[in-house]
This record gives C-alpha cells, structure tokens and sequence, in this order.
C-alpha cells in the first residue's frame, strides 16, 4: 500500500511529539507499506514568522512574505527526517522545488496546477520514507508560493491524488471531525462518517478541521480521506461520497469568527451594478459569502456582504477606487465584530423546518440575527461575534446532537 499522511503544527510542535510521529509513520513502513508524509511547521511558527515579518515591514509584500513563511515546513520536513534516521530507517525530506509542487503565480493563496512525482517515486523505490512540505508551491517564476492557511492538507490531498495512493489520513489534535468546536460545546460528539458536501460546508464555514480547497481536491479526484488524532489510536472520521445515516439529518454545527460585513449604501438601482461592484473584488482574489440586496427605492438600493476579517480594509479600498467611477454610492462602511454560525447536513434536503427550528434556537437564547444565507445543506446566519457561544450551545441543543 502507498499512504499518505498529514500531521499538523500541533504534532509535530516539539521534540517528544516530532518522534511520536516518526514512530507512527514507521510502524506502517515495517509493514511493508510506502509512505508519504506532509508536515506543516512546527506549533505556532507560522505566526511567530508572520510576527517577524510585522516587526520589520507592516507593508512587506506578498513575496516575501511567502518566501519567509516556507522555511517552516522546511524546519519541520527536515528536523523529522533526521528523527528518523536516527531511528534506524531511511528518510528523505524535500521542498516545494524539489518535488515540484506547481502553482498559480498568486502569492500567498496559490492554487495546486501540477505536481511532478518522478523523484518521490524514486525515492519510495528505494524504501526511504519521503517526507514532504505542506502549505507550499513553486510557480512560473521559480518562486515560492504558499497556499493559504490550512494548506498542507490540500498538499496531502493532492499528492495522493497524484500517486494514486491507497490511502491518505489528516492527523490532527482532535479525534476527528465533531458536530460542533468542543471547545465552545461541551457535549459535542464526533461523527464516524461524513460526506464529502458536508464536510465541504463545514470546512469553509470555520469548522477548522480540513482546508476547504482540500476537501473539494478529495470529491473531485475521490480520494477518501481520514481525519484522526496523532496522540492515540481512535478511530477518527472517515470523509467519503457517501456516508451512513446518522441519527439527525443535521450532522454539525460550526462557526466562523473571521468574518466582517461590508454596506455599501445608494448604489445606483439599475442593471449591472451588483456586478461591477463583485466583479472588481474578484479581480483581487476577494471571496464574498453572505449577500443581502435592498429593495431599490429612489433610484438607488443597497448591498451588504461578508468577506474574511482579514481582506476586509483591502476590499473596502477597492470599492473606494471606484466611487467615482464604474460604483457610485453614497458611503462603504465595514463591521467586523460579527460571526457566522451555520447548520450543516446532507439530511437538511428532504426534511423541511430546519431554518425555522434554527431561528427559533437563536431567539430562545435572545441572539439576534443579521443576514441569513442558505443552500441545500446548509443555513448561515450573521450574528454578533459575542453571541457566539450561546447560539452555538442553543442550535447544538435544539437538534439533539449530542450523544
């Protein structure tokens, strides 16, 4: 068998946890199996990077920014292949060009386009343990890319995908993936299994536990993915097309405080200009998720949205550049002390009510509502960020997920 595994910063944070994972690793290579290993940086080196690179330049550009935040990984690959090799078995540790992981030109966010798997092929033909950078990529000026935060698990995904792997499991510190954060739920439970849309909704909705990029990465190229724990032996959550039903047609609960609403008001009331104003934000790689339009009164109307807390003053000063052009509006105004807390459940299709027993939740526990977006499997709302905790807790308990 080929397995690829992922350990995060979590695991791999310092001495005692870099030999747990050697050890782990090597018990399926003693078994005959080949294995692939993708490590993010160690602990909280990546905000530690991202602090120095504050101290000296607030402004420093994304290329250097990117080209900082890969030593990390490489920190990581390296320290982990020497905790090996002085356990007796052979390990190599290779970067983004040594691989070569290509990408988009964007820095900082670059997308996956092709991986080259001649050398780890080599390797693993000659028994070595082949431990790979998460996070990172190359692109068409033979730069460092990153790929976002969480992206060592899309590389996980995506080598797998590319060798055909016979299996690919995500250790992390939880014990898989839960219906709600069991840090703000107590009663939380952890699901066995889950579907891939599910676990999609989930991810890009905060849930933490998975890159959202990596988990549309497994649908697309149907690798079944495994979510476990690096600290014990359970089990964990199995992430497939199809997973058995469980006992509610809700499967989680999840919540995202990185968000900010941007208003932008008196807009023109005529064809064309919700698209000019999205269209110029996507031309800055900027994603909006909840979109609320007013009815047009007077000639004008008035369009709020959410976007990442941390693309929120970029967005803001996009939409400033064209006021006087392509949008004419009377004034953007950004609120970034709101959250979202979204349902999530393939059930959700066939069963009818699940908005309103989620309304009826939030306003048992006295949380207000701000905008509500819905799909097929999912109902978000916008609340304010210090509501958080009991909205979660409230829709947790009105559903009956716990054990």
């Amino acid at each position: 068998m080929l397995i690829v595994k992922k350990f995060g910063g979590t695991s791999v944070a310092d001495k005692e946890r870099i030999f747990n994972v050697a050890k782990r690793c090597i018990e399926d290579y003693n078994k005959g199996n080949e294995v692939v290993v993708v490590l993010s940086a160690m602990g909280k080196m990546t905000d530690v990077l991202l602090q120095q690179a504050k101290d000296i330049n607030p402004n420093a550009s994304k290329r250097e920014l990117d080209m900082l935040l890969t030593t990390g990984e490489q920190t990581s690959v390296a320290l982990m292949a020497m905790a090996m090799d002085s356990l007796g078995v052979p390990a190599v540790s290779l970067n983004a060009f040594q691989v070569a992981m290509n990408t988009t030109a964007n820095y900082g966010n670059a997308r996956l386009k092709r991986i080259d798997t001649d050398r780890i092929k080599h390797e693993l033909s000659n028994r070595r343990i082949v431990i790979v950078t998460g996070f990172q990529g190359i692109n068409k000026y033979d730069d460092y890319t990153t790929l976002g935060r969480g992206g060592s698990d899309t590389t996980a995904v995506a080598l797998a995908a590319a060798l055909r792997a016979d299996a690919c499991e995500i250790y992390t510190d939880v014990d898989g993936v839960y219906t709600a954060d069991p840090r703000i739920v107590k009663d939380a439970r952890k699901i066995n299994e889950i579907t891939y849309d599910e676990m999609l909704e989930l991810a890009s909705l905060g849930a933490g536990v998975l890159h959202n990029r990596s988990v549309e990465m497994a649908k697309k190229y149907g690798v079944q993915l495994v979510v476990r724990s690096s600290l014990n032996n359970s089990e964990g959550t199995i992430v497939k097309e199809d997973a058995k039903l469980e006992r509610m047609f809700v499967s989680g609960v999840a919540c995202d405080r990185n968000t900010a609403r941007i208003a932008v008001t008196k807009l023109e009331d005529k064809p064309g200009v919700a698209f000019k104003l999205f269209n110029h934000l996507a031309n800055h790689n900027i994603n909006v998720d909840i979109i609320l339009q007013s009815v047009g009164r007077e000639g004008t109307k008035d369009i709020s949205f959410t976007v990442d807390q941390d693309v929120a003053k970029e967005a803001v000063q996009i939409i400033e550049n064209h006021r006087t052009g392509s949008l004419k509006c009377e004034s953007v105004d950004v609120e970034e002390n709101v959250a979202k807390v979204s349902v999530v459940g393939a059930g959700m299709m066939s069963n009818p009510g699940v908005a309103a027993k989620m309304f009826e939740a939030l306003y048992n526990a006295n949380v207000n509502i701000k905008q509500i977006c819905t799909s097929e499997i999912r109902v978000t709302v916008l609340i304010q960020d210090s509501d958080v905790d009991k909205a979660m807790n409230a829709v947790h308990d009105a559903f009956e997920l716990s054990e």
